[in-house]
């Protein structure tokens, strides 16, 4: 699906790391690791005892500009699958969400895909243009990151 000016309004990046889908799965999952990945450098922190564990969890973020963000699980599947919708604390989530998959290539070896889903997220919204400007290089860049990370341990 696209917007009027073009952009698509669903991005996503795969890449394969070389480590475990639950060594992966706990960075994504523990919100005090997201800021170390976060290839948007958006994210400055989270406060501990946040681990997402099931469809429903909402998590807290502080973002680099000082907000704070609700995250509203919507998907969870312990290893393989979690999204969520951000908010403003109170809110209803406005219609955008970020996905995280997980796929075992191996024991060692696991192919992630990354996904920006901004579809729900009303025309004339005032994140749309920054949700347009969410590109699968800055995904990619969060993977990166992500790998880095993982594949060290």
């Amino acid at each position: 699906m696209s917007s009027e000016e073009g952009a698509p309004r669903v991005v996503s990046a795969s890449r394969d790391i070389a480590a475990e889908a639950a060594v992966i799965f706990e960075l994504i999952a523990e919100p005090t690791q997201q800021p170390r990945w976060d290839g948007n450098d958006n994210l400055s922190e989270a406060s501990p005892g946040q681990r997402v564990r099931a469809v429903g969890d909402v998590f807290t973020m502080t973002t680099t500009m000082g907000n704070l963000r609700e995250n509203h699980v919507v998907e969870f599947v312990e290893g393989r699958r979690i999204a969520w919708r951000p908010a403003e604390p109170g809110t209803e989530p406005p219609g955008h969400l970020w996905r995280w998959e997980l796929e075992p290539i191996d024991a060692s070896h696991t192919r992630v895909t990354h996904t920006y889903d901004w579809s729900r997220l009303p025309e004339g919204d005032k994140r749309a243009s920054r949700a347009r400007a969410t590109t699968s290089e800055w995904l990619r860049a969060s993977m990166d990151r992500l790998a880095t990370i993982a594949e060290s341990r």
